[in-house]
């Protein structure tokens, strides 16, 4: 029982250790689903303004779950604290089996983000592989007196230390400079404009389609190919899935750059033939006060003639920061700035500002805000 035990502490130990780390090198991926959990809960009627406060803080929450996530499998791994250890284990799983169980069950989130973008699994994985955690945490915690230490106290603690510490500073460097790792759609050398489109092999959604006409106050179904003639009155028409269809949504849907007089410049700025820049403004509240690199890209872009975009979701703010801060020949040039859906900006700019290098409508280089002096503009 010993040796089994201790197989079952080290596989819970690395798989939470592994976990953690691929949600922490893009800790808003998590911050942004634990923000539609609060939302699904909200619309549920649950709390309503309870799960409204909780959702401006789903970065907290992020911070605080993947660094307990890896600080709990490192003192599995070392065997620190027993009791302590597998009890916090145990709560964990079954807070995240929870989590897991409401995407399967409820349909209202199509992923949990247990292992972040970059190893995506079906509801139906997730949750099959809390509930083994589940069953190995009631183990740990039955059997605890079995651990075996693999460190004096002291070194234990010190690593243990390390894991807190690094895990959230890994979080907070990310913030400025981009994932360690892009798995998203908008990484660097894909092509946006053949995102947008539906794959090739894409199977359509399936529908039984009746149309619904009343004639001497009867009501009756008609289908497309028998339909009545015209002394029968219109009612509605009604739509019903029989079978959903596969890959038939694109990878980037939601992508669309809009002029303040709502017209789409998608495609004009996308098919472009030269080298230009997108600069995604997230959240201008995210930068220091006197942070002003964005400011002298953009004028030393059109001093060089470099075509150069803002995309935002903040239309107003974006107006004010950047609307009269080029200059050249003493007078102030208009700047072409661009509306995007919110939930497409939170995909594409990971950092509070990101700046896109394009060529055409191919991503090739990307940058967060700490690291606007590498860009050379």
């Amino acid at each position: 029982m010993k040796t089994v035990v201790n197989v079952a502490r080290y596989f819970s130990g690395s798989l939470l250790v592994f976990s953690g780390l691929v949600k922490a090198i893009d800790p808003l991926g998590l911050a942004y689903k634990m923000q539609e959990f609060f939302e699904a809960w909200a619309q549920s009627g649950f709390l309503p303004s309870v799960m409204e406060q909780l959702g401006h803080a789903a970065l907290t929450f992020s911070f605080v779950i993947i660094t307990l996530e890896v600080a709990v499998g490192v003192a599995l791994i070392l065997g620190w604290k027993p009791k302590i250890t597998s009890s916090i284990l145990l709560l964990l799983i079954v807070f995240f089996t929870f989590l897991t169980s409401y995407v399967l069950l409820s349909g209202k989130i199509k992923a949990c983000g247990c292992f972040g973008d970059c190893i995506p699994l079906t509801p139906i994985q997730t949750f099959c592989k809390d509930l083994l955690l589940l069953v190995l945490a009631i183990l740990l915690l039955w059997k605890h007196r079995q651990f075996t230490p693999l460190l004096k106290p002291l070194p234990m603690l010190s690593l243990l230390m390390m894991a807190i510490t690094f895990t959230p500073a890994l979080q907070w460097y990310v913030l400025g400079h981009l994932p360690l790792k892009d798995c998203l759609p908008y990484r660097v050398g894909n092509n946006i404009v053949e995102l947008r489109k539906i794959p090739v092999n894409a199977i359509p959604d399936q529908y039984d389609i009746r149309f619904v006409y009343q004639k001497n106050n009867t009501q009756q179904d008609f289908t497309t190919a028998n339909l009545p003639d015209s002394s029968w009155e219109f009612v509605e028409r009604k739509q019903t899935l029989i079978k959903a269809g596969q890959n038939n949504v694109p990878l980037i849907s939601d992508f669309t750059l809009t002029t303040a007089s709502g017209f789409d410049s998608t495609e004009a700025i996308l098919n472009q033939k030269e080298t230009y820049f997108l600069l995604f403004v997230k959240d201008l509240k995210g930068l220091p006060k006197d942070f002003r690199k964005d400011q002298a890209m953009l004028n030393n872009a059109f001093v060089k003639n470099i075509p150069f975009y803002i995309v935002t979701g903040q239309q107003a703010q974006a107006n004010q920061r950047y609307g009269d801060k080029v200059i050249i020949n003493g007078r102030s040039v208009p700047i072409s700035i661009f509306s995007c859906d919110a939930t497409a900006i939170k995909t594409a700019a990971r950092a509070a500002l990101t700046l896109y290098k394009m060529n055409g409508p191919v991503v090739m280089t990307k940058w967060g805000w700490k690291d606007f002096d590498a860009v050379g503009l």
